[in-house]
């Protein structure tokens, strides 16, 4: 079972994608959270599989957020979730520690096969974005993994 957490400021959003995830019989929406800073604690307490982090929150962004969560819990899988589909903000979410990107307009099966990717550990990009994968600065000295 996959335990996951969905960090988000809009609460329909939110409950949305927990309604959603919660259809898949191998994912568990354990925790949701308004904000970077409940996404912190929540990663602490309850050490996720996976989290679906969206960026643009106060009074800890997801980019923030991502930043700490990556320095106590590398071994936790982060999806940034956002409306924003540019290169700056998918760089800035990957230098982070993000481990994929699928924007807000993608489909629920595009989330599912995220979740999955970033499980096996690949970065992915959702359909969107993928234009961008030339463009992106990922650090390749590390082991590289399938970007998808």
């Amino acid at each position: 079972m996959v335990k996951l957490i969905i960090v988000d400021d809009h609460f329909h959003v939110r409950q949305a994608w927990s309604w959603v995830l919660n259809q898949v019989p191998t994912i568990e929406v354990i925790a949701q959270c308004s904000n970077g800073q409940e996404a912190i604690e929540a990663a602490k307490q309850l050490q996720p599989d996976v989290i679906l982090m969206d960026i643009h929150m106060q009074p800890v962004n997801g980019i923030e957020a991502t930043r700490t969560i990556r320095q106590f819990a590398p071994e936790i899988k982060i999806i940034a979730v956002s409306v924003q589909a540019e290169r700056s903000y998918v760089n800035e979410m990957l230098r982070n520690g993000a481990n994929g990107y699928v924007t807000k307009n993608s489909p629920s099966t595009e989330m599912i096969m995220a979740i999955d990717e970033v499980l096996a550990g690949n970065i992915y990009l959702c359909d969107e974005i993928g234009h961008l994968r030339n463009q992106l600065l990922i650090d390749r000295t590390v082991a590289s993994p399938a970007i998808r």
